[in-house]
């Protein structure tokens, strides 16, 4: 009987320490030598068997060995693979082809296989190869006879070649040709569970789109399923991301609202046909939040009594032993059987990329290739001791995997394999003839050859790395002997389980610095450990700042000056100490910083965390420049008897003038460069943000920088511009409008005094370009991010996006879906993705701005905001990018669309804002790449990503033209501009002569 009481939500240390797990596994692993000797004969069986295999037609393997990716025409096939197939028009299909074909020496490649698809394949690309020499595209000015009539052939063939690869690995372009294409497969007793292609939701209607593409299928399947019994009946794999454009941690109510009754409507219509329903894995950070829906659904009464309600589980995340048990636990309570396929895991590079980036403890996932194996064994084994209540559905291609889970079962009708279409046939074909009892299932991809795409690419890279048994297997150079070789032996020992060339993210400026630490929002604990110490400290009394009068600036700066010469006295070790100790305060303080960044800066959780992790990363990173740049001095070289030594140290009393969008970052980054230079500061924050600007200068102090060398001016504008025009000051950094950094240049200027340096980082009129090889999903998410996280208020945000004609209808589509899905609300709530503007005269000002746009531009978008100062997401379409003639600092993004053949169009109206601070560029083709970046002089570029969120010490900030003067903010030029240099020469042989010399003399 289910037990009444509800499951406790799945909970698991996020990033466990690998020596740890590794120990662990390490003492379970060894089996006695009679079983480890049947292990190797079995494996050796089927290793044999991949290396016989003859098929005429060839498989990936085949073309994994004709094209590795550590080759040049390995990765140029990849990319091709990947985007060729979406380009509809002739002209970038041409230029891609070329771009693409030029890196790798398809010319002269000499096949090394007999099978037709790599054959066929690679006798296309050499064709195209041939025909296509460089500079003869469109945009080149030879060869006009050979383009005219060759691109067309040219074209045909290439997409030829990747449609011929990717039938390979798609059963069918349509649910009903891959059940015809199973049908025949269906009298040798195979089991097939079918995969519909796409990418995750953007959309709600991509959403319900997926949802009817699913329910379709499982129609289908259901209606040829024929009579059989579970398990030896077809199935279907879902996405739960493909079910709802906002599956993530942060939304999780909305998630179980939504998505919740989705998936249980499709569990019922399997359950009908009596199909195995199999929620495929996500990335690690949606694994609580996939649980927690599966956890429910699963519980509905409606599914009781069916055992084909199955989940994947990845056997590289460090978390799934305790996933294993969670299920086991799961099916217990409620009385049922479940299906578990256990797989490897796909998404290995994105995982640890994401926890390097947010600065985690750990990693999710396991760092060495070994350890995944040795885990996947582990969990095979917890898995076949939970039977019959768990199916275990074993995924895998490694034969040394099959041959150890055959030598840990029994009974083999209570466990299945299973293989990706096109991969592993020679394997599992040996394995039917020796253990014909042994069921496979066959995992089938379903969906246009454009589906495809990102599927085949991350098949590839799965199984085409060096490391990969795929690989490794079809090469005969590796012996059988190193092919058998246990993953136990692999890893050696505990103290080895982590890849040593993989630093963990704290680590990864080292030796130079320590990252700053982060949060993943998709482990609840540490969500919900954060989010209650943010409202404990909202609870107390934010406190109250005094504006100061402009005779009290005058007299800071005097102060200043004063205790310029103690600080810049002070030796730059004990300086950077000073800076490296208020990052660590600011990390032990941070939900006391979030909690007034979301209350007067108006800041999203999600970016008042990265806004605390970035005023971090500057304390230390300017620490860390300054105890190299301002210690002894570099020696020059010169004549003997003579020292020379040039040095930096500090000009005298700087004005730092920041802005509110970045209350807390951009003040401590202004502040901890002048104090590091060593010179004594005057802070003047935004009159919008004082609390924030007031409690970071505390901080400060309490890290041990004197009153005498930081001074806090709070007030407006008329404050700020006494201070400029002090003469005493001996610089200023300002960040903001581009109208205030002139008003300050000219005040500078104007002055009879010493000429100081000006430091300005202003905004931009930025752009990005999409062109047609660009993947819509992935310029979706970049777009949405781009233009609309924190509210549009970034310099770096995306103003204005060119799209070529070709692929814009749907790509515009697909970013205003995109937007619509965004929360706008509370920026305290964890799920608000879009806060308010700053106050009410911006709100204004913007408001005012879409009124006009409503009036001379298409809407493709216009969201509704709550009251108060809350402006919505908004697209418009402009019919010529010159209509847009400033800078607009909100939400608001505008569109432009060109034709390819206009692209130095589109270049030339980005030059001719005179804004260059942020770039955004969208396309697999180099040259395209290469030629943008050449013409355009724009601070940072960004390509095939998002154009925010620069990283200090990573991605160094700042523009040129009217965005800015640098040098820029975070990059190892930036310090020297608040110093000034000083050069000593000393004769040292003054003393009577040149003892050193002489000395040495023979």
């Amino acid at each position: 009987m289910p037990d009444s009481d509800p499951l406790p939500p799945f909970s698991a240390p996020y990033a466990p320490d690998d020596a740890t797990i590794a120990a662990r596994l390490l003492g379970d692993s060894r089996l006695g030598a009679d079983r480890e000797a049947q292990i190797d004969r079995t494996a050796t069986r089927l290793i044999e068997a991949i290396r016989a295999n003859d098929d005429p037609l060839g498989g990936v393997e085949d073309m994994l060995r004709e094209f590795a990716l550590s080759t040049k025409e390995g990765l140029a096939l990849m990319v091709l693979a990947e985007a060729l197939l979406r380009v509809p028009d002739a002209r970038t299909a041409d230029q891609f082809i070329e771009d693409k074909l030029g890196q790798g020496d398809f010319i002269n490649h000499e096949t090394k296989s007999s099978a037709f698809l790599v054959n066929a394949s690679a006798w296309a690309l050499g064709m195209s190869a041939r025909v296509i020499q460089p500079g003869e595209t469109p945009q080149g000015t030879i060869g006009r006879l050979t383009k005219r009539l060759g691109a067309p052939a040219v074209r045909a063939a290439t997409r030829q070649a990747m449609r011929l690869m990717g039938s390979h690995f798609v059963l069918g372009e349509t649910i009903e040709a891959a059940l015809s294409r199973a049908q025949s497969h269906s009298a040798r007793g195979s089991r097939y569970s079918f995969d519909m292609l796409g990418e995750g939701a953007r959309t709600a209607d991509d959403a319900h789109r997926y949802f009817e593409s699913y329910a379709r299928a499982i129609e289908a399947i259901g209606k040829t399923a024929g009579a059989r019994p579970l398990p030896d009946r077809p199935g279907i794999s879902v996405k739960l991301s493909a079910l709802h454009p906002r599956f993530e941690a942060v939304s999780r109510a909305r998630v179980m609202t939504e998505l919740v009754p989705r998936l249980v409507e499709l569990a019922r219509r399997a359950k009908a046909f009596d199909l195995n329903f199999t929620v495929d894995a996500e990335e690690a950070d949606r694994l609580e939040l996939s649980l927690d829906v599966i956890a429910a659904a699963l519980a509905d009464a409606s599914l009781a009594g069916w055992s084909g309600f199955g989940l994947a589980i990845q056997a590289y995340q460090k978390r799934a032993a305790d996933v294993i048990d969670y299920v086991d636990a799961l099916a217990r309570r409620l009385d049922r059987k479940m299906m578990v396929r256990l797989v490897k895991g796909a998404y290995w590079d994105t995982e640890i990329k994401r926890a390097q980036e947010r600065g985690l403890d750990g990693y999710p996932v396991f760092t060495r290739k070994a350890m995944t194996d040795l885990n996947y064994v582990a969990c095979a084994r917890k898995l076949l001791a939970l039977r019959p209540r768990l199916f275990p559905q074993f995924a895998t291609h490694n034969a040394l995997t099959v041959a150890t889970i055959l030598e840990l079962a029994d009974d083999p009708e209570s466990f299945e394999f299973q293989r990706l279409h096109g991969m592993g046939e020679a394997l599992y074909a040996q394995l039917g003839e020796d253990r014909p009892e042994i069921a496979h299932r066959t995992y089938a991809p379903v969906g246009s050859h454009r589906d495809l795409l990102a599927y085949l690419v991350r098949r590839l890279l799965e199984n085409g790395a060096n490391s990969s048994f795929v690989a490794l297997a079809a090469d005969n150079r590796v012996s059988i002997a190193d092919l058998l070789r246990r993953p136990a032996q692999i890893v050696g020992a505990d103290h080895k389980a982590a890849h040593p060339d993989i630093r963990l993210p704290a680590d990864l400026y080292r030796p130079q610095r320590e990252n700053s630490r982060g949060l993943e929002f998709g482990e609840r604990k540490a969500l919900e450990a954060l989010t209650s110490a943010i409202a404990a400290e909202r609870k107390a009394s934010p406190g109250t700042v005094k504006t100061s009068t402009t005779e009290q600036a005058t007299a800071a700066v005097s102060a200043a000056r004063r205790g310029f010469i103690r600080w810049n006295a002070t030796p730059a070790q004990r300086r950077a100490e000073i800076l490296d100790k208020a990052a660590s305060l600011l990390e032990q303080r941070r939900a006391h910083f979030i909690a007034l960044l979301q209350s007067e800066g108006g800041k999203t959780l999600d970016d008042a965390l990265s806004e605390v992790r970035e005023a971090t990363d500057f304390c230390r990173y300017y620490a860390a420049l300054g105890r190299k740049l301002f210690g002894d001095g570099e020696a020059m070289p010169g004549p003997t008897g003579e020292s020379n030594v040039l040095a930096l140290r500090g000009r005298g009393a700087f004005v730092a003038i920041s802005p509110w969008n970045f209350p807390l970052a951009i003040f401590l980054g202004q502040v901890t460069a002048a104090l590091m230079a060593g010179n004594a500061v005057i802070a003047k924050p935004a009159e919008q943000t004082p609390l924030i600007a007031a409690e970071a200068v505390r901080l400060l102090h309490e890290a041990g920088v004197p009153a005498f060398a930081l001074h806090l001016i709070q007030g407006d504008g008329a404050v700020g511009a006494a201070l400029v025009a002090d003469p005493q000051i001996a610089g200023v950094v300002f960040t903001g409008s581009t109208e205030v950094a002139r008003s300050i240049n000219r005040t500078l200027a104007a002055k009879d005094g010493p000429i100081v340096p000006l430091i300005a980082e202003t905004g931009g009129i930025n752009a990005m370009i999409v062109d047609a090889t660009a993947l819509p999903e992935q310029v979706a998410d970049d777009v949405v991010t781009s233009a609309f996280r924190s509210a549009g208020q970034r310099c770096s945000a995306l103003r204005l996006l060119f799209v070529q004609d070709d692929v814009a209808h749907r790509t515009i589509e697909m970013i205003a879906g995109a937007a619509r899905e965004l929360k706008i609300g509370d920026p305290s709530d964890p799920s608000t993705h879009v806060g308010p503007v700053i106050d009410a005269e911006a709100k204004q000002r913007l408001d005012a701005h879409i009124a006009r746009m409503k009036q001379q531009a298409r809407t493709h978008l216009a969201g509704e905001a709550p009251a108060g100062n809350f402006v919505a997401p908004h697209i418009f379409e402009l019919s010529d990018a010159g209509e847009l003639t400033e800078e607009v600092f909100g939400p608001i993004l505008h569109v432009v669309r060109y034709r390819a053949e206009r692209l130095g169009a589109v270049l030339a109206a980005i030059e001719a804002t005179g804004f260059g601070l942020t770039l955004g560029i969208h396309s697999r083709i180099e040259d395209t790449v290469e030629h943008v970046i050449d013409r355009l002089q724009v601070g940072n570029i960004y390509v095939n990503r998002n154009m925010i969120g620069a990283v200090v010490g990573v991605q160094p900030f700042g523009g040129s033209g009217l965005s800015g003067t640098g040098p820029k903010a975070g990059g190892p030029h930036y310090l020297a501009r608040f110093a000034t240099e000083q050069t000593v020469t000393i004769n040292t042989a003054a003393a009577g002569g040149n003892a050193a010399l002489m000395a040495g003399m023979e």
